[in-house]
């Protein structure tokens, strides 16, 4: 490693790890909002998930 000097450090940008949480984040709440939505328009409808939950709606 070697030590930056005082221009280089001036160069460095953050928020890589912050954008890419908000993104997941977005991801994960649209995919729930999909799954409640099929589940709840439908009249009878069903649902799993990863980790063996079901839903079913009759």
């Amino acid at each position: 490693m070697k030590e930056l000097s005082l221009e280089e450090t001036k160069t460095i940008v953050g928020g890589e790890a912050l954008a890419l949480a908000t993104v997941m984040a977005c991801l994960a709440t649209a995919i729930v909002a999909v799954i409640c939505y099929k589940l709840f328009i439908s009249t009878k409808g069903s649902g799993t998930i990863p980790g063996g939950w079901k839903f079913t709606w009759n």
